[in-house]
């Protein structure tokens, strides 16, 4: 136990809190279970150490801990927690839990029968983890963590201390709130940016290097995470690099199932599996019709890679000015919690109320619903008017 505190302390005091993201403002710190699920990348660990340290300091009342240490291979969670509440420890800050089988079973029992220890953990978005336990269903409250929103990375560039703009307001008060930001710094210097390299956290490590990091987390997701999802079969793992491949260099992208699954050598169940596991996976973004029911073999209507920085990396002749605008929005409004489908006409239909076409700043009304909620998102625009929105005030979301 001694060497795992230290570590902590080592971590915790090396933690940088000069940016923290937006998350820690809203889960509520008061519930004695909480659970932060997030890809690969998203920042995780760092808003356990950045919580840990704002709270508690370098005192031994709390510990990091991440569940794939070696310690773990021979030593039970439950029989760790037992000694470190009974030596004074008050939390626990539990990493990378769904790499240690039994995980949720023990911290059932630890919030059982160790009431006054406040414990979070985090885990993979792979896969529904509260499912594999009713009763830690029950007891735990569960966020996600994104990656980077546009406003949070003009925060972490310390250009921009813009507080997160509610969807309603964004849409009724769009000019002025524009008006007023491109009076503080131009956006379209950096949207572009932010596109290519600035939705992981680890950008800030080495620029040059980003491009092989980005790829290198796509690689462990799908020859490691997956393997953590009951039923995934591990020798199928090239199938699924497969199938982001054909994906990547066809975004966005109408799926036809039949002749995909032709193409990739697998099921057509198999493969609508595939596409579910890549989207709990945060590696594509789907799309279904507005009004149609939503489940595991339901194919998507239209899919997009997660983010513009995959998009660039994974198929840089692909990412045109379209492609890239509309994996923006998507991204952008689903990460702040908005429910989106695909209608009939325009690009996407927001919370069952909105109906947004998504162009350059020439784009005309003519797709647009005959209603007074239906805008044009523009891209290569500062300050819009009317029903004409910028796109780049969607990154303002979260």
């Amino acid at each position: 136990m001694e060497k795992i505190l230290e570590k902590s302390t080592i971590l915790v005091k090396n933690q940088d809190l000069r940016f923290i993201r937006s998350l820690m403002e809203r889960i509520d710190w008061d519930d004695r279970l909480i659970g932060i699920l997030g890809a690969r990348g998203t920042g995780k660990t760092t808003l356990l150490l950045q919580r840990q340290k704002s709270l508690y300091g370098l005192k031994q009342e709390a510990a990091y801990i991440t569940l794939d240490d070696i310690y773990f291979t021979e030593n039970r969670l439950v029989d760790f927690a037992k000694e470190f509440q009974q030596q004074g420890g008050k939390a626990l800050f539990i990493d990378e839990v769904h790499k240690y089988p039994g995980w949720a079973q023990e911290i059932k029992n630890i919030y059982d029968f160790h009431k006054e220890l406040r414990i979070v953990f985090t885990g993979s978005s792979i896969m529904d983890m509260l499912r594999q336990h009713a009763d830690l269903s029950r007891r735990a409250v569960q966020y996600e963590l994104p990656g980077l929103s546009f406003r949070e990375y003009l925060q972490f560039l310390e250009i921009s201390k813009t507080p997160v703009i509610r969807l309603p307001e964004l849409i009724k008060n769009h000019y002025e709130i524009a008006a007023e930001l491109t009076s503080q710094f131009k956006p379209l210097k950096f949207l572009p940016e932010y596109w290519k390299n600035g939705y992981y956290p680890f950008f800030a490590e080495n620029l040059n290097t980003y491009a092989i990091r980005l790829e290198q987390v796509v690689k462990l997701i799908i020859e490691n995470d997956l393997r953590f999802i009951e039923g995934f079969d591990q020798t199928n793992s090239r199938k699924v690099y497969q199938l982001l491949y054909v994906l990547a260099t066809n975004v966005p992208f109408k799926p036809n199932v039949t002749k995909l699954s032709e193409k990739i050598g697998v099921h057509r169940n198999t493969l609508v599996q595939y596409l579910y596991y890549l989207e709990k996976a945060r590696l594509v973004n789907s799309l279904t019709a507005a009004g149609k029911s939503t489940s595991t073999l339901q194919k998507p209507d239209k899919i997009f890679l997660e983010n513009t920085n995959l998009h660039i990396v994974l198929s840089p002749e692909k990412a045109n000015a379209g492609t890239l605008r509309e994996s923006f929005f998507l991204n952008q409004i689903r990460n702040a919690g908005h429910h989106v489908s695909l209608p009939p006409k325009t690009d996407f239909y927001v919370d069952e109320k909105y109906f947004f076409e998504v162009g350059g700043k020439d784009k005309k009304f003519s797709q647009l619903e005959k209603n007074k909620f239906s805008y044009v998102v523009s891209d290569d625009l500062e300050i819009g008017s009317l029903n004409k929105i910028p796109l780049w005030l969607f990154g303002f979301l979260y």
